[in-house]
């Protein structure tokens, strides 16, 4: 059976993660927004999910956002590490690739800031369907192209004017028609992928950087370069944002393209498409045609 492509580093993301730890509060804050328009999704649902799993165990973003929502009874927190988890309640060391439950154990996975690092997307769903009991439910949040968009085109910039060889430091993204397409190829009814951006508005494009590193949302590619990065390189990439992204007081906007997955895992009681041709209503009298009538 082929391997999926080795997009991102694993143990370089357990390293990050580890390493922002300590000033991860401090910079949670597009985490926990994210994780509360997800969260918010709960709130319209008349179906219950006493035992749910929740990704980013960090700081516990997840779960106080999840706190009194969907009837969870139990919330099974995880992340890369176990210096990464909160010491109360259940939480274990697992990756979205390796679920080790059996079909049909879960109600909910909430999958809120970790499927932009996983290396097998679609076998990381296929995996979250069949954890899900029937009728579970799978909410998730990816990020989508226009995600720093304009650090990403800097750093273009700055290597072509500096003759510097060029190298990803912003990992790809993937499209909502596309992501919409994985979670049908893996089994989900009733599927939906909605987008919406979050800007960040930033006077000093170091903040954005030492953002990015709390988070540990810095670079994990599998393939980028070991050399440091040229400081006359990044000078030049932060330079040219401020130029081309500030707006009149100085401040520059950074968008996050977030796109959040609803799906459910197939169940008997869900409604379904009609058969073709079972309607029982004829087109022509829905837009008021006569019986016979044919157009000129």
């Amino acid at each position: 059976m082929p391997q999926s492509p080795l997009i991102f580093d694993p143990s370089l993301i357990r390293t990050r993660r580890l390493r922002a730890q300590p000033d991860y509060e401090n910079a949670s804050f597009l985490h926990r927004e994210i994780a509360e328009r997800m969260a918010e999704r709960l709130d319209d649902l008349t179906p219950r999910f006493p035992v749910t799993l929740a990704t980013n165990g960090r700081g516990g973003v997840s779960a106080d956002v999840l706190k009194g929502r969907g009837g969870i009874e139990t919330l099974i927190e995880v992340d890369a590490a176990t210096d990464l988890l909160r010491d109360t309640g259940l939480r274990a060391v697992l990756s979205l690739e390796t679920l080790p439950f059996t079909n049909g154990a879960l109600d909910c996975v909430f999958a809120a800031n970790e499927l932009h690092q996983v290396n097998d997307l679609p076998g990381a769903l296929v995996q979250i369907r069949r954890a899900l009991r029937p009728d579970g439910l799978f909410l998730g949040a990816i990020f989508g192209p226009e995600t720093l968009n304009p650090l990403r085109l800097a750093f273009l910039e700055a290597e072509a004017a500096l003759d510097a060889p060029v190298s990803p430091h912003i990992a790809p993204t993937i499209d909502i028609r596309d992501v919409a397409g994985l979670l049908q190829r893996a089994g989900f009814a009733l599927p939906v992928a909605d987008t919406e951006t979050i800007t960040v508005s930033y006077a000093n494009p170091f903040k954005l950087l030492q953002d990015l590193r709390s988070m540990a949302e810095t670079n994990i590619l599998h393939e980028r370069s070991r050399r440091p990065l040229r400081r006359a390189v990044l000078m030049r990439a932060l330079e040219l944002l401020q130029e081309k992204a500030a707006g009149p007081d100085g401040r520059f906007n950074i968008p996050f393209e977030i796109i959040f997955l609803t799906g459910w895992a197939p169940a008997p009681t869900q409604q379904q498409p009609l058969r073709r041709g079972s309607g029982e209503v004829s087109m022509a009298n829905v837009f008021g045609v006569p019986d016979g009538a044919k157009d000129d």
